[in-house]
């Protein structure tokens, strides 16, 4: 699960990606519609990595109950979360029986399904393992290319004939040897 630079903002209606720092605060990228846009360091900013979900016993971290929603729907994705209110706390249930219906409001689950649809859609919710073989496979490919490279520069130097040192002065004038003595 690849969610690290995934923030929320306060009043803004869908999940970024923090591109780059500003001198005011930070650039990020809409995952809806991939605009950019400044967000000045006074604004309200949530990284999802730090976001965690009230239950009866100890807090859930919200990577955690993404990984339970992700066994839950078997990776596809969840109700929309314009579904109606019941539906929503009744299939979140499903996913963190525990959680804390007097702190976690009905607005909190529906971001949350939101999130969670549009981090699947958008390839960033692939379990660990899913990742690392990814990574593992263009990172062989790769080795593989600049092994290639290697030997054919090989091959080049071997072929390629030694240049004649030169024993004049490279700006064209004679060498400090050769001058008035």
């Amino acid at each position: 699960m690849n969610i690290t630079g995934i923030i929320s903002i306060s009043g803004k209606p869908a999940l970024s990606k923090i591109i780059t720092q500003s001198r005011g605060g930070i650039i990020v990228e809409s995952l809806i519609d991939g605009k950019r846009f400044p967000v000045q360091g006074t604004e309200r900013i949530s990284s999802l990595e730090d976001i965690s979900i009230y239950t009866y016993e100890e807090d859930v971290l919200l990577t955690e109950v993404f990984e339970k929603m992700l066994a839950h729907t078997k990776g596809e994705k969840a109700i929309s979360h314009k579904s109606s209110n019941k539906e929503l706390e009744a299939e979140f249930e499903k996913v963190l029986p525990n959680y804390d219906k007097d702190r976690v409001y009905t607005s909190d689950i529906k971001k949350v399904f939101q999130w969670f649809n549009l981090l699947l859609e958008k390839g960033l919710l692939e379990k660990e393992e899913e990742t690392d073989k990814k990574e593992a496979k263009a990172e062989k490919k790769l080795t593989k290319t600049s092994t290639a490279k290697t030997e054919k520069k090989a091959v080049d130097k071997k072929a390629a004939k030694p240049k004649a040192k030169s024993t004049s002065n490279p700006k064209g004038g004679a060498n400090r040897k050769t001058q008035g003595k």
